[in-house]
């Protein structure tokens, strides 16, 4: 079944339970987009028609109810061979579960499920439905605590069908009735004892019979007596106690009235007046169809005269007492004849009288009530409309609302809207008196204070108030508080809210604002200062440190110490820096000069000189374009391990290279002269000459010529 789409509206997504009649999955209406519950008939009885009839039929009529302490039923169908009852999804756990993980329960709580219960059972025994099956497993209790009773109708529907099992009864033997054992007709009563068994179990933790098979169980529920609660915990109150006894008599009529009236002495259990009350007590049942032995009539009582054959005068009057016919065998004398014969018409004048008298009271007596004769009237269905329409429905209908009414919490019916009504479907004498139910709307919880709290504890916390996550909204904001830190709330701390339509938005820290370090290498200290300030970041004079050095001019950053480039950091952070002070004391600065002309005078040619000194390696001047003989100055620095180098390449070329000594600066100044080439003073030749003597001639000649100039120094440099 799971992963079924079923009636192409439910779809199937895990099971969650199930019984002798059927199994329990967690659906998705995707209709209503909403979670449902579906109870699947197991399939060895989808054969039997009566069995499948009562079914529906009971699921139909429980369908009809509608109370905060029923589980809810929303449609009843058919797929092939599938029948199938949707009903409300509780999110929580059963009864069962309960009890097995924690009893025996505290005593108000028990008492508090048990009041829910018999509401429960109070509107459906108004409804002329009995569940016949109430049991842990049947009960449901949400997360929010309220408390659910299901499958109301389908023990019916079991137990009037055709399914039966060899030396069995179908159904939950150690919650059976005694009647129920009998298999007699069960009715409201039945469901008491079952509930007074459920109570007894929170309580105690134990259940009241034991067996070694169900139909041993079926027989202690008929003739054992129980161990009593408070002999298992005497922790007990006595008036629970005394509620649990009187639940649970084996005669039907010893037990409460209605599920209203334990319902109502459960109200008052608690109180302290009560906690210590008497132990209730019951009389002894007389059974008239139990077989007694009854003492015999002696002989001697009725003695017979055996000569004469009359019967002894004391012996007659003690029959004439007992209301025996008195047998004489002799005559009577003329006297006793007399009275014989008067005796009788007495009584029977003054039966004749009280005849008459009888005659004439009735016939009074059924005159008074044609006078008070009401016309019996149709109870309208009150249900769902608002307080004010019910009333005036009602009244329309000649009947009369029962002062106060009664307000429930509802999470499904609106406000001031009928929840439930004591009577429906029935007709009742016009002036009768109906019990309402209304609405007084889903049940509110105070907001606590979450302000300081971390984000996902408030979440945690939200959801087992019965909010769901989707009902929150959160806003990030920058703040100095740790982040994921709650700063703010909506709605306030103390306000009422509905758990399941609260909308509630929070502000959140998520901490200080970040930003990217900035690369401050070999940027001025004072234009690094302004960067920094700008961005919220702080350099302070403390976190400044100046050292020497070669690469880096003086006041320029050589690093930064705490973050890196690009690093994310929080404004506010502190910076730290190493600035150059300038170059170290032992240091000198030199100006060598390069002399340089074109290749060709008059003509442009591309120099770049390369250096090295203290500062580092292979460092390039701007290139320059010359047409003339130029002097390029090449500031070095040196020191006294280093040796500064200066190359310099002329139009591609490199024309000469030269090494200055730490020492040699002491000499004098020094000079690198790169000649270049005066131009031909041959005219270029004529077309004729140019093609008399052949264009190849005249490359030879040129290859030649730089053959020749090549083999000449490149420059020479003085000193």
């Amino acid at each position: 079944m799971i992963g079924h789409d079923l009636a192409g509206r439910y779809e199937i997504i895990s099971r969650i339970g199930g019984g002798g009649m059927a199994l329990v999955y967690k659906a998705h209406d995707v209709l209503l987009n909403r979670k449902v519950a579906v109870k699947v008939l197991r399939q060895q009885f989808v054969n039997d028609e009566e069995f499948i009839s009562r079914f529906r039929r009971e699921a139909q009529n429980a369908a009809a109810l509608s109370h905060p302490n029923v589980v809810s039923i929303y449609d009843v169908g058919q797929e092939e061979d599938i029948h199938y009852i949707v009903m409300e999804y509780v999110e929580g756990h059963n009864l069962n579960e309960i009890i097995v993980e924690r009893a025996p329960l505290q005593i108000e709580e028990a008492v508090h499920v048990a009041q829910q219960i018999c509401d429960a059972l109070d509107h459906a025994h108004a409804n002329h439905i009995i569940h016949r099956d109430i049991k842990p497993h049947n009960i449901l209790i949400g997360n929010n605590g309220r408390v659910k009773v299901t499958d109301f109708g389908i023990a019916r529907a079991a137990t009037s069908s055709k399914i039966t099992h060899t030396g069995s009864v179908v159904g939950s033997v150690h919650y059976f009735s005694p009647e129920h054992a009998k298999g007699v007709n069960t009715g409201e009563k039945s469901d008491l004892y079952s509930l007074g068994i459920v109570l007894y179990q929170m309580v105690t933790g134990n259940l009241p019979f034991f067996g070694e098979s169900p139909i041993s169980i079926a027989l202690k529920h008929l003739q054992d007596d129980f161990e009593e609660p408070r002999v298992v915990n005497s922790h007990i109150p006595q008036s629970v106690e005394n509620i649990i006894l009187k639940s649970m008599r084996k005669n039907p009529n010893e037990r409460y009235e209605s599920a209203r009236a334990m319902m109502s002495d459960l109200e008052t259990c608690l109180q302290p007046h009560r906690l210590y009350e008497p132990k209730i007590t019951f009389t002894e049942d007389v059974d008239l169809q139990e077989t007694k032995v009854m003492p015999a009539i002696r002989s001697s009582a009725l003695h017979t005269d055996m000569n004469t054959g009359t019967v002894n005068s004391t012996a007659s009057a003690r029959l004439s007492d007992t209301g025996s016919v008195m047998m004489h065998t002799g005559r009577l004398t003329e006297e006793e004849s007399e009275k014989a014969a008067g005796g009788w018409k007495k009584p029977l004048y003054v039966v004749l009288i009280t005849l008459v008298f009888l005659a004439a009271l009735l016939w009074g007596f059924f005159k008074l009530l044609d006078t008070f004769k009401t016309e019996d009237v149709d109870i309208p269905y009150v249900v769902d409309l608002t307080e004010e329409e019910a009333r005036k429905k009602l009244a329309e209908a000649g009947l009369n609302v029962t002062e106060p009414v009664t307000r429930e919490t509802s999470k499904h019916v609106p406000k001031d809207k009928v929840i439930a009504q004591s009577k429906m479907n029935m007709k009742v004498k016009e002036g009768s008196f109906i019990e309402l139910t209304i609405s007084a709307g889903p049940e509110l919880k105070e907001l606590p204070s979450y302000i300081g709290s971390m984000k996902q504890q408030t979440i945690n916390a939200l959801i087992d108030l019965g909010i769901q996550e989707d009902q929150l909204n959160f806003t990030e904001v920058f703040d100095e508080a740790p982040a994921g830190t709650i700063l703010q709330q909506t709605p306030p701390a103390g306000e009422e809210i509905n758990p399941d339509d609260v909308q509630i938005s929070f502000t959140v820290s998520k901490g200080l604002e970040t930003v990217d370090m900035p690369d401050l290498t070999d940027a001025r200290l004072k234009d690094a200062k302004v960067l920094l300030q700008s961005l919220g970041l702080v350099l302070e004079e403390q976190d400044i440190t100046y050292e020497p050095s070669y690469l880096y001019a003086k006041d320029h950053i050589i690093s930064q110490g705490n973050a890196q480039p690009n690093e994310k950091v929080e404004k506010g952070s502190k910076v730290t820096v190493k600035v150059s002070s300038g170059y170290p004391s032992d240091a000198k600065s030199y100006q060598f000069n390069v002399k340089i002309s074109p290749a060709i005078i008059g003509t442009a040619s591309e120099v770049r000189i390369y250096y090295s000194d203290a500062r580092g390696e292979n460092m390039e001047l701007e290139s320059r374009t010359i047409t003339s003989t130029v002097d390029i100055p090449v500031m070095l620095v040196l020191d006294p391990e280093t040796e500064a180098k200066v190359s310099v390449h002329r139009d591609g070329t490199f024309m000469d290279i030269v090494s200055i000594k730490y020492r040699d600066i002491a000499q004098g100044p020094h000079e690198m002269i790169i000649p270049g080439q005066e131009p031909d003073p041959t005219p270029p030749p004529t077309p004729e000459h140019e093609f008399f003597h052949g264009g190849e001639h005249d490359n030879d000649m040129e290859a030649f010529n730089n053959d020749e100039q090549s083999d000449q120094p490149a420059n020479k440099t003085e000193e």
